[in-house]
């Protein structure tokens, strides 16, 4: 399989990739020390129309699809996490929402504002008690006249912090199961939204991450996303591109260590010759390009799959495994190629391999993806 991808998709990645070098590359020790990504940083992606990757044209986005996605997610994922996350998540499952199941009016509304940047979205799934087992929601919602009465609490609800926006996922109708949750815009101001503190997180520095909890919000009969009932549905299709996406910002990040482990290797001299002349360090860097070509090979099918209209379940599943995966090694080997310095504070394969770590547990652990790949192969 070969990856090609239309003219304008690769302008648009080497221009994303120059923004990155340009103007996240310089801030990163900053944004790792403090936690925050400067507004100034953002104000600048959002005149690059960053913050409207997959927001159609008709509303002010640039209206990329899962393939065009992917590839911009590889740049992202080249340097900055935080920063990476911040534009990642908004663009996608924080956005697919509206633009897969909003009505025209919801549409008009947001979609224009999130595409400028305006409006940050938020995905507001998980629970303490439901974290893998996704449909143990305890958030409710009841009618009350023609609107809805919100409570519950949400955690490690990424860009929570300065969202306006929350995809909310609430329990209906109890007694249908998965068939009674149904999916929300709740507007960060109306009164009983509370966000909590920004969470303290291994990596992912400047990512923020926080609880949302609602107390009795009365929700409007519009704020209702899609069609009631079709909350878990929704959401589970929302994450099967966000896999795929994630995979290829996966591969993003690896790509970027592979390229600081040859750089490495070929200035470190010990012994008297590089050590990337070392039979140990040249079948390290083999293994890591090996997984990251089929890793990509993976992504991209997956996403050309979804873009002609296949579910592709399965498949994102095993691109975003593969990848999450393939990164985690890929990070240790890097690590490892440089030794000592890889361990110290500043370097940015240190860096890369604290935020690696999260591939692996959100958006669906290893161990969900391995049982919706049996699942799904066991079907037949």
């Amino acid at each position: 399989m070969e990856i090609v991808l239309p003219e304008p998709v690769q302008m648009l990645k080497q221009e994303v990739r120059r923004f990155i070098q340009q103007e996240v590359e310089p801030l990163n020790n900053s944004i790792e020390e403090t936690d925050e990504v400067p507004e100034a940083l953002i104000n600048k992606a959002k005149d690059m129309g960053l913050f409207g990757l997959t927001i159609p044209e008709e509303y002010g986005g640039i209206g990329l699809n899962t393939v065009g996605k992917c590839a911009v997610e590889e740049e992202l994922g080249r340097s900055n996490y935080g920063f990476a996350t911040l534009i990642g998540n908004h663009t996608g499952i924080s956005t697919m929402g509206v633009v897969a199941f909003g009505s025209e009016a919801q549409k008009e509304k947001y979609l224009p504002a999130m595409a400028a940047g305006d409006i940050i979205g938020s995905f507001a799934l998980t629970e303490a008690q439901a974290g893998s087992d996704a449909a143990n929601l305890r958030t409710t919602a009841v009618r009350d006249g023609d609107g809805w009465i919100l409570n519950g609490e949400k955690i490690f609800i990424t860009n929570a912090r300065g969202a306006g926006l929350f995809n909310a996922m609430a329990v209906t109708d109890k007694s249908k199961g998965v068939k009674g949750i149904s999916a929300f815009l709740v507007e960060r101001g109306l009164p009983g939204v509370t966000v909590g503190p920004n969470e303290s997180k291994m990596g992912m520095r400047g990512a923020h991450t926080a609880s949302v909890t609602f107390q009795d919000v009365r929700l409007p009969a519009d704020a209702l996303l899609g069609q009631e009932g079709q909350g878990y549905v929704s959401a589970l299709k929302i994450l099967t591109k966000g896999r795929a996406t994630l995979g290829a910002r996966a591969c993003g990040m690896a790509s970027r260590l592979l390229d600081l482990a040859c750089d490495y290797a070929r200035e470190r001299v010990q012994f008297g010759q590089p050590i990337a002349s070392y039979q140990g360090i040249r079948w390290m860097i083999a293994d890591v390009a090996m997984e990251l070509h089929a890793a990509r090979l993976m992504v991209f099918n997956a996403a050309a799959m979804l873009d002609r209209g296949e579910k592709a379940i399965k498949e994102a599943a095993m691109a975003k495994l593969f990848a999450s995966e393939m990164l985690g090694r890929a990070a240790d080997k890097a690590v490892q190629i440089h030794g000592g310095m890889g361990y110290m504070r500043g370097m940015m394969v240190e860096q890369f391999y604290r935020d690696c770590r999260i591939f692996r547990i959100y958006e669906g652990t290893s161990e969900i993806q391995r049982n919706i790949i049996a699942a799904r192969t066991l079907e037949g």
